[in-house]
């Protein structure tokens, strides 16, 4: 018996023991061999981590104006147990609905929602309605809170609103493509606001303290201190001004003409600097979730065209480099014939014989197969046209900007090459960095929207200086291009840009009009029509393209829909920059237009002088019923500007009547009177918008009653051809169809 007690004694004594010895083991191994393992582990239960996140940085315009900033935003959420308690669920779904925008299902699910234990929840937030909501709608439902707390007695009737930041847009629609957004999940989608969210976003930071039991901080306890880095402040290239012409100038446009959309985008030429780019349909930031489909793309650098007879500045560019383009010789217009297929301009019998000079102001098809495919080895031409950008992205900070393609291979692909169709797609922002080469002599630059960037904390200033890619034609190739391309705008008789002029200013551009390629094949139904130029043309300070994808009117071009929105928003640009009309010009600067001598004309019949003068793409007016030139003004040799025109007068001067003056520009009609002997008397400024003719002591005078610019219909010159379809490039008759 006591041997057994001796053994269950020793038995449970060895056990004591050995627990003992492991116990202790177990306490060495934790407070000696991995004590600073277990320590970090303790300081983690009684260490605090708060986030603190960095402010986004700001978006202004050039001017600082802000486009993009940070504000308070208010998170509703809801506790559905203290919801049930006090029975208020019906009222807070309710006011909710119609505070909130939200339905009432949702709101009730929320309100009333249960964990899988069937328990109440004690907080769920009013997604995504109630989710960072302005301060005008957060005090609308803090009212409704304190109303509840009135009515009930309770300081807790289960709504909270949590204080956060959002991204707020103070403009709108302005310039929305340009931006583009966050969500409200803080994540940035597209726009600038997602190509530089590296350096808007900024860097959060962070602080951990230590703290007791109740969670308060220690006095003399540890702390981490990393502070947040704000992002950095953008300031864009972007005119707030500009930018409001152009949204507005497209926004008539495009209730008039109902298109698919419209693009617009202007720049300095010098620099490249984007000073506003827009598209319609557009998009409201503050509420991106209520974006139609599709109104978020951005069409000037991922809208992809067949950009037609715009692209003929780049041939005519190519050809006076070369030394081909020479605007006094001629060819037969009408149709030309490319490897068995002919190939023709919009006028298909064409205008005969004429000058290449008028063949750029009609924009005729033909000519620039001559100067781009006949005249030119396809190599030298491609090498011109890759040289001003086409087929590669031009660099803009936008994501997703597309890169087009040019890709001929057949001859009939060459020679429509010459004049924008084909096998060409071309992004808006391309056309406008090429055009912008000829403006500022031949340089090709790459595109910017951003102006500098700011560090908030140590102010430094990073700037974004202009880069110029490559010099793509010389100076005085360019000065020439320009020149031609303001015959286009200012021969108000047969130029295919007339709606383009601006009374004192010089402007040169071109136009374009293009089929759409449907399911492989060109629709006669559908066009895109644009309108691409800059001003002044003596020293350019802006280049602006208007593009309109598929105008309800299949008939109109881009002379008649584009050109009136490109006028709009240059003369208003113009006069927001300061720019001087040209008539206060140096007579220095005036030399530069180009000009020519006047032929002589006297003597000739009047069907002789009209077929001369068009031949050398001048204007002209017959005054008097006559059939023979008897007196020109002005006379034979002097230098005009080829936009200005030549007056046959086929009567003695006794015998002339006074022709209607109506619509004629300022210079014109005082040609006209000086021509009649009359002296002439103007009221305002601008275009011809009445006539009258009185006496007084016995002299004859004319009255003009001027009007400001708007878009005048001068009248046809007689022996004119009459109205002049507004563009020339429609789709040739014949393409072959296995390339």
């Amino acid at each position: 018996m006591n041997k057994r007690i001796k053994l269950r004694t020793l038995f449970i004594g060895g056990l004591v023991t050995l627990l003992f010895l492991v116990l202790v083991g177990r306490v060495y191994f934790v407070q000696v061999a991995n004590a600073d393992f277990w320590y970090e582990k303790a300081k983690e239960a009684w260490t605090a981590s708060e986030a603190m996140p960095a402010a986004r940085g700001t978006i202004t315009d050039r001017e600082g104006n802000i486009l993009a900033m940070d504000i308070a935003g208010y998170t509703v959420a809801v506790n559905p147990k203290v919801i049930d308690q006090l029975g208020l669920a019906d009222q807070i779904v309710g006011k909710f609905n119609l505070l909130l925008n939200k339905p009432k299902a949702e709101l009730r699910e929320i309100v009333t929602k249960k964990t899988k234990e069937g328990e109440f929840y004690r907080q769920r937030e009013v997604r995504n309605e109630g989710w960072k909501i302005d301060k005008e709608l957060a005090d609308r439902v803090e009212a409704f809170k304190q109303q509840l707390q009135k009515q009930t007695g309770e300081k807790d009737v289960g709504i909270y609103l949590i204080e956060d930041q959002k991204r707020y847009y103070p403009k709108n629609t302005l310039a929305s493509h340009v931006i583009g957004y966050l969500n409200k999940a803080g994540e940035a989608v597209n726009g600038l606001e997602l190509s530089l969210d590296k350096y808007l976003r900024g860097t959060d930071g962070k602080i951990k303290y230590e703290r007791d039991g109740n969670r308060v901080q220690l006095a003399d306890g540890e702390v981490e201190y990393v502070p947040a880095q704000d992002g950095k402040n953008v300031a864009l290239t972007i005119d707030t001004e500009i930018q409001y012409y152009i949204e507005k100038a497209i926004k008539d446009a495009y209730d008039k003409s109902e298109p698919k959309s419209i693009t617009a985008i202007a720049a300095d030429p010098n620099t490249m600097e984007i000073l506003g780019m827009a598209t319609l349909p557009n998009f409201n930031p503050n509420v991106y979730w209520e974006t139609p489909q599709g109104a978020d793309f951005n069409y000037a650098i991922k809208g992809l065209i067949e950009p037609g007879s715009t692209f003929k500045i780049a041939t005519l560019a190519a050809a006076v480099e070369e030394g081909i383009f020479n605007p006094n010789d001629t060819y037969k217009s009408g149709s030309i014939t490319v490897a068995g297929s002919p190939l023709r301009d919009y006028n298909r019998i064409g205008w005969g014989e004429i000058s290449y000079l008028e063949g750029l102001k009609r924009s005729s098809n033909v000519a620039f197969i001559k100067l781009g495919y006949e005249q030119m080895q396809n190599e030298t031409f491609m090498s011109y046209i890759r040289n001003f950008g086409f087929g590669q992205p031009t660099g803009i900070e936008l994501n997703g900007e597309l890169s087009g393609s040019v890709a001929a291979t057949y001859e009939t692909e060459k020679a429509t090459l010459t004049f924008g169709q084909g096998r060409v797609q071309v992004t808006p922002i391309q056309q406008v960095a090429a055009v912008a080469a000829v403006a500022n002599g031949g340089k090709l630059m790459e595109p910017h929207l951003v102006k500098e960037m700011t560090d908030p904390a140590t102010k430094k200033v990073e700037k974004v200086e202009p880069k110029v890619v490559r010099q793509v034609i010389s100076p005085e190739s360019a000065r020439k291009v320009g020149e031609y391309l303001e015959t286009v705008v200012s021969d108000q008789e047969i130029g295919t840009g007339k709606n383009a002029y601006i009374e004192g200013y010089r402007v040169a551009g071109k136009t374009g009009t293009a089929q759409k390629v449907i399911d492989g094949k060109y629709d006669d139904e559908k066009y895109v029509v644009s309108f691409i130029g800059f001003a002044p043309v003596e020293d350019p300070k802006i280049v602006v393209y208007v593009v309109v994808d598929e105008p309800k009117d299949r008939f109109a071009g881009g002379g008649s829909v584009a050109a009136p929105v490109f006028k709009e928003i240059v003369l208003q640009s113009l006069r927001h920059m300061g720019v001087s009309p040209s008539n206060a010009l140096k007579p220095e600067a005036r030399k530069k237009e180009l000009s020519v001598a006047a032929p002589d004309m006297t003597e000739l019949k009047v069907a002789q002088a009209a077929e001369e003068l068009r031949s050398r793409a001048l204007g002209y007016e017959v005054v008097g019923k006559g059939d023979t030139v008897l007196q020109q003004i002005p006379k034979a040799g002097t230098n005009i500007a080829t936009s200005q025109r030549i007056y046959l007068v086929t009567e003695q001067r006794d015998k002339l009547q006074v022709p209607n003056l109506r619509g004629l520009s300022l210079r014109d009609a005082l040609e006209v009177s000086s021509l009649l002997g009359l002296r002439s008397v103007t009221e305002g400024e601008g275009f011809v918008k009445e006539q009258i003719l009185a006496t007084a002591k016995g002299e004859r005078y004319l009255k003009l009653v001027l009007e400001p610019p708007g878009q005048p219909a001068a009248p046809a010159a007689e022996g004119t051809e009459g109205a002049v379809p507004d563009d020339a490039a429609r789709q040739p008759e014949a393409v072959e169809t296995n390339g």
